[in-house]
């Protein structure tokens, strides 16, 4: 049997792991320790809650161990990008733990707090900095951050780093850092177009997988409920009184849904929390601490905690809406059925998601197990995420509706080419009054720069 020690780590490594509880490495730790320690850049692939974390830390931990080196102001030799403040928090930990005997130090770099503790602690100088792209690249421009000697590159989720929300940021990142680095991606899934960006940033990479892409855990058991989108309230209410009566983490698609849900449980005497990302960093922080807690609320979140909720014995996830992208889906129900325990997901699918189960089902190559027979019919095409008038609220979207690179910046939509009032013509152009406008206003309006 394959134990820690034969994986070539030292006794303050060993130590630390005893205090944690772990005694058998994972799969994913098992094949990818080796390649690390032995300097391969890294493509790793495991289902969530398999100790992917552990299979990078361990090693690097391991290999500054073994070339000690003074922390310099402003500079790391370990930088790990996460894409969300949540799984940064997780991963900061996790390398506080494991090297909690070897004499590193670590900091953790995120918005939506004072930069202030962050900047001081860079100053120091620190081994290992585990950061979000956006606050990174802020501590940067302000020459709080010096990334030219980083030898340990990590992209946590990187699927999530490598999609259009972060791929900017990620470009301006690697750009300056060493050429001469060992760069591992980690991953639960790992889509061909990432795959293929990805190649662009790895030397010579090692492909590491414990089992093919996009597949749950096996401790987790899914079903669907097809139920009218009217009674979906109704039927999770009915969930979470008869069978779901553990921690329960349940998924929306939008912020704003999440609150509205979150009201709607409270009314109905269910306990809830909110997490999105328009909570500030104390409400997402006093959510997960209550939701940790003994008496834990019901948690409703966006796909901001589908990557970084890494919290004990959730029973069950429900996907309260259906996301969009498939390998959303296999995040999401990752929540539960960690570390070897069982989990339940629940899907209710109303008759509009039933193309988003049909492309859930076709990445997962298996047919999800279904509570109720599915409406009589065809299934409805996939709403196009159309272009549209240019500020249409993105895919789908509607007036009013709020877009953007996963930041919830957009803008109104505009109106109808036909509800625009004539020109005036003897004031063409942009900035021009409609005739409405000119008989009550005697001087002309400020013209004012469209926003772009």
């Amino acid at each position: 049997m394959t134990t820690f020690e034969s994986l070539g780590l030292s006794a303050p490594l060993l130590r630390a792991l005893a205090a944690e509880g772990y005694s058998v490495p994972t799969p994913i730790q098992t094949k990818a320790i080796p390649h690390v320690l032995a300097g391969r850049d890294l493509f790793g692939c495991a289902q969530t809650g398999t100790g992917k974390t552990a299979a990078f830390a361990l090693p690097l931990i391991e290999r500054m161990l073994a070339d000690r080196r003074t922390a310099m102001a402003r500079r790391c030799r370990t930088l790990v990008l996460a894409p969300t403040r949540e799984l940064a928090g997780q991963i900061h930990e996790s390398f506080r733990a494991y090297g909690r005997h070897a004499g590193l130090t670590a900091a953790v770099i995120f918005g939506g707090v004072s930069q202030r503790p962050q900047s001081a602690a860079l100053m120091k100088g620190v081994d290992v900095v585990i950061a979000t792209p956006g606050r990174l690249l802020d501590l940067v421009g302000q020459r709080l951050v010096d990334l030219r000697a980083v030898e340990f590159l990590v992209l946590d989720e990187a699927d999530r780093m490598l999609d259009m929300g972060f791929i900017h940021d990620m470009k301006r990142i690697v750009a300056m850092l060493p050429r001469d680095r060992q760069t591992l991606l980690f991953s639960a899934t790992l889509p061909a177009e990432v795959r293929e960006l990805a190649s662009s940033m790895l030397d010579d990479p090692l492909e590491v997988k414990t089992t093919p892409q996009a597949t749950p855990a096996e401790t987790v058991s899914q079903s669907v409920f097809f139920v009218p989108k009217s009674e979906k309230r109704a039927t999770l209410v009915q969930l979470l009184r008869e069978e779901a009566t553990g921690r329960v983490i349940v998924f929306t698609r939008t912020k704003h849904g999440a609150d509205k849900l979150h009201r709607d449980l409270d009314k109905a005497g269910i306990t809830a929390a909110a997490i999105h990302g328009n909570k500030s960093q104390n409400q997402r922080e006093r959510a997960l601490a209550a939701f940790k807690s003994r008496r834990p609320p019901v948690l409703i979140a966006t796909d901001i905690a589908a990557r970084g909720i890494d919290v004990d014995q959730v029973t069950h996830v429900v996907n309260f809406e259906l996301p969009h992208e498939p390998e959303t889906y296999v995040h999401r129900i990752g929540r539960t059925g960690r570390a070897g325990q069982t989990g339940v997901a629940i899907s209710l699918c109303d008759n509009e998601e039933r193309s988003r189960l049909v492309a859930i089902e076709r990445l997962l190559r298996r047919q999800i197990p279904q509570r109720n027979a599915p409406p009589a019919g065809p299934i409805p095409e996939p709403a196009a995420p159309a272009r549209g008038p240019r500020n249409a609220g993105g895919p789908g979207g509607t007036r009013g509706q709020r877009t953007g690179r996963g930041t919830g910046q957009g803008r109104p939509q505009r109106r109808p080419q036909a509800k625009r009032r004539q020109q005036d013509s003897r004031r063409p152009g942009r900035g021009e009054q409609t005739p409405a406008a000119a008989t009550v206003a005697r001087k002309p309006k400020k013209k004012h720069r469209r926003a772009l």
